[in-house]
């Protein structure tokens, strides 16, 4: 018989062929294939770390990776049963196989807040990170292996030998774990310990034990509310006498850092606009977090990074709601994804998703779409206001849609969403672009509050977090606040005043450039805005106002 003809018998009953297998064989199964090949980024951090560089090296890798398989297998254990090994597992597959490829690409670390960052991004966000780049590991890491499971045949077991094997394989899966980790502790003890952040880079223990922290924590949320905060709030009766009401506008940037801002001194001019209107700047500003999901809730609370408490801050009301028991209205102008709370209950407009051709197209609207009718929106009621404008600002990695094609100053430019087809120089010049277009925005709020002769004006523009561009493999940003480098926590600030705002306050702005010199934070942001509008309440601490030694008469 012919090779081909052989061949032609084989191939269907090699196609037919299903093996038998338990449930608890394919756990440890999946584990190992989880930690041999999901789990790069991990290999790759402890490995810099100096991990295996010692002369037993091989020795502690070996341990790493037992004790990995078998914390794997016990998660496992716990989820997967005779009735879910299939569908659960194909879905883990999948998701670990895209989340592997965005710490490999990336260097992210899937912890709470990340998991919260993807939970709450929006399908056009989620849109940009699904490129071509994805498609092969999905196929290799998540579809192949996913179809190979389910042509596996599960070995009948009586109900009461299951519970037996079951519970022998988590007793075994801890067992072996401690095991492993005491074979080689002295290592893996200082690795654990000086590289905390670490155990966000095990998948897919990292993603599956952050999303049940984070439904813990929004089932808390919800069972406790949000505790009041500022109720005793008024304004000064000093306030009362100002022929004009006043409107500060607050703008939330997102992703631009400190270092690639041109009032900071930076190499390039990415802030032209600015610079020719000559705001305050502040050069030395740290954010309260490497993400919009912990910056954002947090300068706008009262207790900030300085006694950083996740759970007081997004179990208490925001700085807005502040402002409204004092009779200052507020309103949340919104391009993002939301206001993560902060304006619960409050005055909000979504532009995510307008339709004005001025501004917006197929792939979002510029940030000058939230200017559209705000003199009208304000107007509407008496008295002063504080608007707060939430960027779209340098969102990445599609960095090359955040800027309008005659601000593409800086070429050649990085063109797609997948960053690790692009050289370093291109990356920067298309985020710098983009700062161009956060820069030139700001320039045309700051003229449109200058035109408003009904109200005495005022602008701060603060971005939430920075972003890595390639510094030590990085991109992108969320990285665990300890170990986040300065490119992801570094942010700028700048503050404009009408001449009719400073001189009511009685702000003395020479005073201020001076005082902007001096470190600040995202900490000082619910202070000063509560001074500057000139708040009395409990929660209010004159130390952390940035305006408070500059202001030298009342009005």
């Amino acid at each position: 018989m012919s090779v081909v003809a052989r061949s032609q018998l084989r191939w269907p009953a090699w196609l037919a062929y299903r093996p038998e297998l338990s449930v608890e064989t394919i756990v440890i199964l999946a584990s190992v294939f989880f930690a041999a090949f999901a789990n790069n980024a991990f290999w790759r951090a402890a490995s810099a770390a100096g991990a295996f560089a010692a002369g037993h090296g091989v020795w502690v890798a070996a341990c790493v990776f037992v004790a990995v398989v078998a914390i794997t297998s016990l998660l496992l254990g716990l989820l997967l049963n005779r009735w879910t090994v299939k569908p659960l597992l194909t879905v883990l597959l999948l998701v670990t196989a895209g989340a592997a490829h965005f710490m490999s690409q990336y260097g992210i670390y899937l912890d709470t807040g990340m998991i919260r960052n993807v939970l709450q991004s929006d399908g056009k966000e989620s849109a940009e990170l699904f490129t071509a780049g994805l498609i092969l590991p999905l196929l290799l890491y998540g579809v192949l292996p996913a179809a190979l499971l389910w042509r596996v045949r599960l070995k009948p077991r009586p109900l009461g030998r299951a519970l037996l094997v079951r519970l022998g394989l988590l007793v075994a899966s801890l067992a072996l774990a401690g095991l492993a980790l005491m074979g080689s502790y002295q290592d893996i003890s200082a690795l654990l310990r000086n590289h905390k952040e670490m155990r966000h880079l095990v998948t897919p223990a990292n993603y599956l034990v952050s999303l049940t922290r984070v439904a813990l924590d929004d089932s808390a949320s919800r069972v406790r509310g949000r505790a009041p905060i500022g109720t005793d709030a008024r304004v000064a009766a000093a306030r009362t006498a100002s022929p004009k009401p006043r409107l500060l506008v607050l703008v939330v940037g997102e992703t631009v850092r400190a270092q690639n801002w041109g009032l900071n001194g930076y190499a390039r001019q990415t802030t032209p606009e600015l610079a020719r209107i000559a705001p305050v700047n502040f050069p030395d500003v740290t954010a309260c977090g490497s993400s919009t999901e912990v910056s954002v809730p947090c300068m706008f609370s009262p207790y900030g990074r300085a006694n950083y408490d996740k759970d007081r801050i997004q179990g208490s009301e925001s700085l807005l709601n502040v402002l409204e028991y004092a009779g200052i209205q507020t309103l949340w102008r919104d391009n993002q994804t939301g206001c993560k709370n902060v304006c619960k209950g409050l005055a909000f407009e979504s532009f995510e998703h307008a339709s004005d051709p001025k501004f917006c197209g197929p792939d979002g609207c510029f940030d000058e779409v939230m200017l559209s009718g705000l003199r009208e929106r304000v107007g509407a009621k008496p008295g002063d206001a504080v608007v707060v404008l939430h960027q779209l600002g340098n969102h990445g990695p599609a960095y090359f849609r955040r800027y309008p094609d005659r601000l593409r100053r800086y070429t050649p430019t990085c063109d797609t969403n997948e960053l690790g087809k692009c050289d370093r120089e291109q990356i920067v010049n298309a985020y710098d672009n983009a700062v161009m277009a956060t820069d030139e925005f700001l320039a045309r709020t700051i003229r449109y509050l200058a035109q408003d002769n009904t109200r005495d004006t005022a602008l701060i523009y603060v971005s939430d977090h920075g972003e890595s561009l390639g510094e030590n493999g990085l991109y992108l940003h969320g990285v665990p606040y300890a170990i986040a480098p300065k490119t992801q926590t570094k942010v700028p600030m700048v503050m404009w005043f009408s001449p009719g705002f400073a001189a009511s306050r009685g702000l003395d702005l020479q005073c201020l450039r001076t005082e902007s010199a001096k470190p600040a934070s995202h900490d000082n942001l619910f202070h000063s805005v509560l001074g500057l509008m000139q708040v009395e309440t409990s929660v209010y601490q004159k130390p952390m106002d940035l305006f408070a030694s500059c202001v030298h008469a009342k009005g």
